[in-house]
């Protein structure tokens, strides 16, 4: 097993597959690794895939304080490139992560070598906030609800088994003090006036029925960061790179491709 040391102490664990370029994967809110672990596979083709559970969840250390930040996390997820030595990576994440990565592009620039920002928003203070059910069913336990905002009906029933076992990654136990500062990092994430200065390729992706973070979202990070790319995917919810796998796949994948290091 894989341990970085945060600035601060902290055990993060994490774990890598394939051989290539190096990507980092960004998970949402509360969740850890295993919520890549389809899609890691995907691009373990052609890349050193890096996934790793955030601070509260999976593997990793769960301190009750100082308080989570998406800031904080990007912080986190360069002590993970530095213990594996990577330089510079390319970086993917999706809803909080996709916040996560913002940091990344802002505060440490120079490590990466594209981004992509999936299926989120660059915060609350400028961004269109989802309505007050969806936020309910996020900041709840209740798979089924959790399934059902960011997945269509047909999907799920299509796809049962795949569907339980995402949700029961889900349902994974979590500290109440981790699922409550996951969300207040999240919800208290606010890049809006950084963002005109990301300088990295950068490609925005989201699903056009996405209830968890509304598409109106991805077009403002896409009007608001120089050059950057827009792809939204027509009948996609929250979980788009799931549901559309092999579409958001082909999508991403080709981005980094045009952006080697």
């Amino acid at each position: 097993m894989s341990f970085a040391r945060s600035a601060d102490g902290a055990r993060l664990y994490y774990q890598t597959q394939g051989a290539g370029p190096a990507l980092l994967l960004l998970a949402g809110q509360c969740c850890d690794h295993r919520e890549w672990e389809r899609v890691a596979s995907d691009f373990a083709r052609d890349f050193q895939v890096i996934t790793w559970d955030y601070r509260g969840t999976g593997q990793s250390d769960k301190p009750a304080a100082p308080a989570y930040s998406t800031r904080g996390f990007a912080a986190d997820a360069i002590a993970v490139l530095d213990d594996l030595a990577v330089e510079r990576a390319h970086v993917y994440g999706v809803s909080m992560g996709g916040r996560v990565a913002q940091w990344l592009a802002v505060d440490h620039a120079q490590r990466l070598v594209a981004l992509v920002l999936g299926a989120t928003t660059p915060g609350n203070a400028y961004g269109v906030r989802r309505s007050a059910a969806a936020d309910k069913a996020l900041r709840s336990t209740d798979v089924v609800a959790l399934l059902e905002t960011s997945f269509t009906p047909t999907w799920i029933a299509a796809n049962r088994e795949l569907a339980e076992n995402i949700a029961a990654s889900w349902s994974a136990p979590l500290p109440a003090h981790a699922r409550r500062l996951h969300y207040q990092a999240s919800e208290g994430h606010d890049a809006w006036d950084a963002l005109p200065g990301i300088s990295k390729p950068v490609l925005v992706i989201h699903g056009s029925e996405d209830e968890v973070n509304l598409p109106e979202n991805a077009r403002l990070l896409a009007q608001r960061i120089p050059g950057a790319e827009l792809c939204i995917l027509p009948g996609a919810r929250h979980g788009y790179f799931e549901e559309m796998r092999e579409a958001s796949f082909a999508v991403v994948h080709d981005f980094l491709l045009r952006h080697p290091p």
